[in-house]
């Protein structure tokens, strides 16, 4: 099972608030069975304890330690909110990503996506992607190198 494919990224996704921008990125993850539904509400337990609002329009949202054992497979979700939503830091997210990672996957795959999206000119490429498979070609090239 790849860990990105177009069946969990989701295009001009609308969220009333953060919490509906986490489930929709759980959502992806459970659909293409990395994780069982009560991972999504471990995604919400860990955005109560502490905010996974990265900077510069980016959270990237992901079960408790607790969860760890709920997870079959490593995946990424990612959804994209062109109007953006408030995560409580002041500034709207516009791209969620959700991680599952199995085992040691996790601190890797998070620096990975951190890096990649650092980069002003990858985040714009990101969010006008125009679609699915253009959004993974972005991720699979930054994450190469």
């Amino acid at each position: 099972m790849p860990i990105l494919s177009t069946d969990k990224v989701k295009l001009n996704a609308v969220a009333n608030d953060k919490y509906e921008a986490i489930r929709l990125a759980g959502e992806l993850l459970v659909q293409a069975g990395h994780v069982p539904a009560e991972y999504v509400e471990k995604m919400i337990e860990r955005e109560n304890a502490l905010s996974t609002y990265m900077g510069g329009g980016l959270a990237i949202p992901h079960g408790t330690n607790e969860a760890k054992t709920l997870i079959r497979s490593t995946g990424l979700s990612i959804v994209v909110l062109p109007e953006g939503v408030d995560f409580g830091e002041g500034e709207p997210a516009n791209l969620v990503i959700g991680i599952a990672a199995a085992g040691d996957d996790h601190l890797e795959l998070l620096t990975n996506v951190a890096m990649l999206v650092s980069d002003d000119e990858n985040m714009a490429r990101i969010l006008n992607a125009a679609s699915a498979e253009e959004l993974i070609a972005i991720f699979e090239r930054g994450m190469e190198g």
